[in-house]
């Protein structure tokens, strides 16, 4: 972009901005997720370091929270309560410690350590404490006067009405809900009707805000203090001698107030990098909402020198946990031919972090998602990961549009070869897109278009399938391009020789290649199944075609109406696989392909089955195996596997950086358990 299109650009999203936290401060409502909110704070704060001329005082990068609300008297703060900027990566952080470390003389460099709080999903509040009683409480406001809500942070169990030492002074902390308070809540709107709460924060700053204390006192409200500050008048020598951040926190203890426990004294960012990384893992084991941690600079004198700029301290930073949601552009749309022949458009993203993991592509589905979002080339846009896993756009943000941008239209012929695209007599799923939409989809009909054959190849090597190590699209497509191999069956013939003529292919990596392809031809019958690549049979599907029919043979033979009275198999399902087995040229590759493999039968693994009638979902990452392997063992002991949450889900099994099933399971009240209760289960 040149200076024009950026100045452009940051008034854009100053505006949008402005507007989803008046509606986040003010209103306590939500248009948008946090995370996407705080990726276009990221973006305004990147564009405004980049180019310091654009800006100005009144960014929401200078800005601190909403206007106080009308119903309650105001409260001018001794201090202003600032705010943290915010780090998503090892990087950010290595760059705000490099900026102020500019300011610091090298004796002060060596002192620089920090102290890490978890960053709690709640409202920041302000206690102030005359002769050592409660005097006022107040909400942070715009930073520099906020919200007298006294009389119901009285009613907090966690927030002392007097302390032990009779001083004047200022406490800092977090108004917040539990979890499982969160969820009764939520319960209780649900039986009356009423919407349910987005997120912990909302229901917090819903209950402070209540003109009767006994609606706040009935949330059962937590709290946690994190900053002490004397009067004016007196300077921090003259308190309790503290020369820490970690020695304010244990003078707070000291005089009653309840600290969080889990904050830790980190001598480097290396250790931060650690304390940040464990509880990225383990924040589900928490009573309450984390995004993220506080890091701050551990001495007093150091942190009260490098000041303020904007909104927030320059010693002070939010590093956040990797986000769920983000904000990218659409640099352009293709589209791409499926192992089934099905075409779906595909948003080409500017590379965008969500969750740890780089996104530049997201699936739009079929044409009917394209006209649903009015997504165009050049959006920028709301990204997040489907399922945990899939890149998927959530909105699109109309008001960011320049103009420049441009439509869409699906093409007409296939893009891989030429053949003139059809549309099917009834709307099909998208399983064989990796997703759960149903619309119309066009497919090529021809049946050796070469993208397909290249699809399903990819999709015969896949980990749910054959699961060839080594065997990655790189290398398929130089076997095809080469002549080596016509279809998947052609794999388990191939020998060393063949490879090793390869560029690039050497007699060892060839040794290898041949091993894992050897090593793979004894498969169970489900994976076998699912390798085919019959359209919409799934994974799930496949394991229960192999329960019901026990061979292949039997499966072969059925007829469809046998196979519509299977549970779980519907009439679309149940015409693609007998579609799939009439067609000559797929007995042809079928009989081919089992005298090149063995399959195994299904043995009993004479375990009970403990799990027979429960129905689990995972989310988020396993520690002590993948969800691959969890999904298998949930499956030897009797139990059903599934990917969405629902009503007749038993329990959903939350592990690291858990998504939008674990909002989903506690609006349903499904049962959640850790990681650690469900290996108790599996014993």
């Amino acid at each position: 972009m040149n200076k024009q299109e950026i100045r452009k650009r940051i008034e854009k999203l100053k505006e949008l901005i402005n507007y989803h936290r008046y509606l986040y401060h003010v209103k306590d409502k939500q248009e948008i997720s946090d995370s996407a909110l705080d990726s276009l704070k990221k973006e305004l704060f990147d564009l405004e370091q980049e180019n310091p001329e654009f800006m100005t005082k009144d960014s929401p990068t200078q800005r601190i929270g909403g206007e106080a609300q009308k119903e309650f008297k105001k409260i001018k703060h001794q201090e202003r309560m600032l705010s943290f900027n915010d780090a998503f990566s090892k990087e950010d952080m290595q760059s705000w410690q490099d900026r102020f470390s500019k300011l610091l003389t090298e004796k002060e460099k060596q002192k620089i350590d920090f102290y890490c709080e978890l960053k709690i999903d709640g409202l920041a509040i302000e206690l102030i404490y005359e002769n050592g009683f409660l005097k006022t409480g107040s909400t942070r406001g715009d930073g520099a006067i906020g919200e007298d809500i006294t009389q119901n942070l009285k009613t907090i169990q966690a927030i002392p009405l007097n302390i032990k030492d009779k001083k004047n002074l200022t406490i800092r902390g977090e108004a917040f809900i539990s979890k499982k308070e969160f969820e009764n809540i939520n319960k209780l709107q649900l039986q009356r009707g009423l919407p349910l709460y987005a997120n912990p924060r909302n229901i917090v700053a819903g209950s402070v805000r209540q003109l009767d204390p006994k609606v706040t006192s009935e949330r059962r409200l937590d709290s946690y203090a994190y900053d002490l500050i004397l009067p004016a008048h007196r300077s921090l020598g003259e308190g309790w001698g503290q020369k820490t951040h970690e020695d304010k926190h244990k003078i707070l203890e000291n005089l009653g107030f309840k600290t969080n426990k889990n904050n830790k004294y980190c001598k480097n960012l290396e250790e931060v990098f650690h304390f940040h990384n464990y509880w990225q893992k383990n924040r589900v084991s928490l009573g309450y909402e984390i995004d993220g941690i506080v890091v701050l600079v551990n001495n007093n004198e150091i942190f009260e020198k490098l000041g303020v700029i904007g909104k927030a301290p320059r010693a002070g930073i939010a590093f956040k946990f990797p986000l769920i949601q983000a904000t990218t552009e659409v640099e352009d749309i293709k589209v791409q031919v499926g192992r089934t022949g099905a075409i779906t458009p595909v948003a080409v993203l500017k590379p965008v972090n969500i969750s740890g993991a780089t996104i530049t592509r997201a699936t739009l589905h079929n044409e009917d998602e394209i006209k649903r979002l009015g997504i165009k080339i050049g959006d920028s846009v709301i990204v997040g990961r489907a399922g945990d896993v899939i890149p998927d756009i959530i909105r699109v943000l109309t008001e960011l549009r320049t103009g420049k941008e441009k439509s869409f239209k699906m093409p007409e012929i296939c893009p891989a070869c030429g053949t003139k695209l059809q549309k099917p007599a009834r709307n099909v799923s998208r399983s064989d897109a990796g997703g759960s939409e149903t619309g119309i989809i066009l497919f090529c009909p021809n049946a050796k278009c070469f993208a397909r054959t290249r699809r399903n190849f990819y999709h015969f090597v896949s980990k749910s399938a054959f699961d060839i190590e080594g065997l990655g699209p790189k290398i398929i497509n130089r076997l095809l391009d080469e002549a080596l191999v016509s279809d998947p069956s052609d794999i388990f013939s191939l020998k060393e020789g063949d490879l090793e003529g390869l560029e690039r292919f050497g007699e060892k990596s060839a040794e290898n290649l041949i091993k894992s392809i050897k090593e793979r031809s004894e498969i169970t019958l489900s994976k076998f199944i699912y390798a085919l690549g019959i359209r919409n049979v799934g994974e799930e599907t496949a394991i229960d075609l192999a329960k019901i029919f026990k061979s292949i043979e039997n499966l072969r033979n059925v007829k469809l109406q046998d196979l519509e009275n299977v549970l779980n198999i519907g009439p679309v399902v149940a015409k693609s696989i007998v579609e799939w087995f009439s067609d000559k040229d797929n007995i042809k590759f079928l009989n081919k392909l089992e005298k090149a493999v063995k399959i195994k039968k299904q043995e009993a693994n004479g375990r009970k089955e403990i799990l027979k009638g429960l129905s689990f979902v995972l989310t988020g990452a396993l520690e002590s195996m993948s969800r691959d392997i969890a999904r298998e063992k949930i499956r030897e002991l009797g139990g059903d596997v599934s990917e969405s949450v629902s009503n007749k889900t038993s329990f959903v099994v939350a592990g690291a950086e858990a998504g939008s099933k674990l909002s989903k399971a506690e609006k349903l009240g499904v049962k959640i358990v850790s990681e650690e209760e469900f290996l108790k289960m599996l014993k």
